[in-house]
């Protein structure tokens, strides 16, 4: 793949080779990950474009999410479903090393896309299937997106007030936790590669309600152990106290957490009540969750009676643990974003320069980039079918014609 300018194949991963044909969000921030260590990320979308660009928001008709989940990649338009459109995907295929899709189990074998015929053409080729439920089991042929995962992983259930209806959190959690297990599966099996040259390729099957599960790590074993089912708790922790999402006075949101002695000694002098540092009631963790009401109370109501600046001030000149809650906007103003330039301006075909997060985590030696946003359909397809496979301008128009590209 021809270097783009702009910094990319920057990153520990500059010269993995990857392939996205995966639609939407969870698979395809997988492919995103791995092009922010370096790896060069082709993605191929369907000519008529993939189900993202209609996700909210837009800007003059943009597609704004489209363009940071497939950052860094090139984009090309085929349909692997026409018998031209496959023999496309083959001849590009043995020049990857990685594939990552997320159709239904069974789809790509119907197309002639098999795992054997994969590894024909790429011996040595990593494979990351993503579904909702896995590649067997009698879940395997439902559908899945994000609130599905969540349901049935154990999410949904912990989350809301302890009267009120289990709640989602409002951004599709379960696809990027997904994303992120995805990444992970990848390096791991080109690991292995890395150690044996002669290494044959890897099947992933990665089920994204599983790591939704995975996600909540106490979940079974309290079950299975104890018999209790976690149940809401609101914005109080279940785990330690004092803790909640508390109103100042002039009507802004903070969050109090902190689990340890020490910790709670600092909040206590905060609010100035030293005297709780000493009370036998609250001489541990586990105790102070015995009396996390009077605790969370104590703690809101002096809280409520100060205004935001105060508040902060008190906590950081004691080391304690408080902080702002945090809108979109308070994030682009921060101190600390501004100072380690996490929110970067990079360049959009359609909108000019742009401000998006950066690479995470950061790599003092080998740092990763991100160069650009996601463009139109078929932004690449020039540049592939014309430099990389040899088809003249003509041959390009008649796929096009025919809706193979």
């Amino acid at each position: 793949m021809s270097e783009i300018s702009g910094g990319h194949g920057k990153g520990p991963l500059a010269g993995l080779r990857v392939l996205d044909i995966a639609t939407i969000l969870a698979a395809p921030s997988a492919a995103a990950l791995l092009s922010d260590y370096g790896a060069e990320v082709l993605k191929i979308e369907l000519p008529g474009g993939d189900g993202l660009r209609e996700f909210p928001p837009h800007k003059n008709g943009k597609p704004l999410w489209w363009k940071v989940t497939n950052r860094n990649k090139k984009l090309i338009s085929l349909d692997l479903r026409k018998p031209e459109g496959l023999a496309l995907f083959k001849r590009l295929l043995p020049r990857f090393d990685v594939l990552i899709e997320n159709f239904r189990p069974g789809t790509l074998e119907r197309w002639g896309l098999d795992r054997d015929t994969l590894w024909q053409l790429q011996p040595r080729l990593t494979i990351l299937r993503v579904t909702a439920f896995g590649q067997d089991g009698p879940y395997r042929d439902r559908p899945g997106f994000a609130r599905v995962f969540e349901s049935m992983g154990g999410l949904t259930y912990i989350c809301g007030e302890p009267d009120g209806p289990p709640m989602h959190v409002g951004y599709p959690l379960g696809d990027s936790v997904g994303g992120l297990m995805g990444a992970v599966g990848v390096l791991a099996a080109l690991w292995k590669r890395a150690r044996d040259p002669q290494a044959l390729g890897e099947e992933i099957d990665l089920s994204l309600t599983e790591a939704t599960l995975k996600l909540l790590e106490y979940l079974p074993i309290r079950y299975d152990q104890l018999g209790e089912v976690c149940e809401r708790s609101g914005n109080i922790s279940q785990y330690a106290a004092p803790t909640g999402a508390y109103r100042t006075r002039d009507r802004h949101w903070v969050s109090l957490s902190g689990s340890t002695n020490a910790l709670f000694a600092a909040n206590c002098r905060a609010i100035g009540r030293e005297d709780l540092i000493a009370d036998p009631r609250y001489q541990s963790n586990v105790n102070r969750c015995g009396y996390k009401d009077e605790l969370n109370a104590l703690f809101g109501e002096w809280i409520a009676s100060h205004d935001l600046t105060h508040v902060l001030a008190c906590f950081e000149l004691h080391k304690g643990t408080l902080v702002p809650i945090y809108s979109a906007k308070q994030i682009a103003e921060d101190a600390q974003i501004a100072a380690r330039g996490f929110l970067r301006e990079v360049p959009d075909p359609d909108l000019g320069l742009v401000r998006v997060q950066g690479v995470v985590p950061r790599f003092r030696n080998d740092p990763g980039d991100i160069y650009g946003t996601a463009g139109p359909i078929g932004h690449d397809n020039d540049e592939i079918y014309g430099q990389w496979l040899g088809l003249s301008a003509a041959d390009q128009a008649v796929l096009r014609k025919a809706q193979v590209i």
